[in-house]
């Protein structure tokens, strides 16, 4: 059996996803289509995500699952344990 290591993923509150969001230099729509998230276009021209916008939304009863922030975090070098390492093929 393989050695699996245990990692704790918290789903973030709307101010924390912002705050990293933030921290990674990304717009909404940025995070947004960085993640898989939809986008569409906006009623002032421009995208953006309304998804994004809940998921950072104090109001909103929705949060992004912790294992997706986790994933962000790593692909936007912010992970407190963990980084991705691109292996070359062989």
């Amino acid at each position: 059996m393989p050695n699996i290591t245990s990692i704790t993923m918290p789903s973030p509150s709307g101010d924390v996803l912002k705050a990293t969001r933030v921290a990674a230099g990304l717009s909404q729509v940025e995070a947004a289509q960085l993640m898989g998230y939809p986008v569409q276009p906006g009623s002032r021209g421009g995208l953006q995500s309304r998804t994004w916008q809940a998921l950072e939304s104090n109001t909103d009863p929705r949060n992004m699952p912790g294992p997706i922030f986790a994933m962000f975090q790593l692909m936007t070098g912010q992970h407190a344990e963990f980084v991705i390492q691109k292996v070359d093929a062989a």
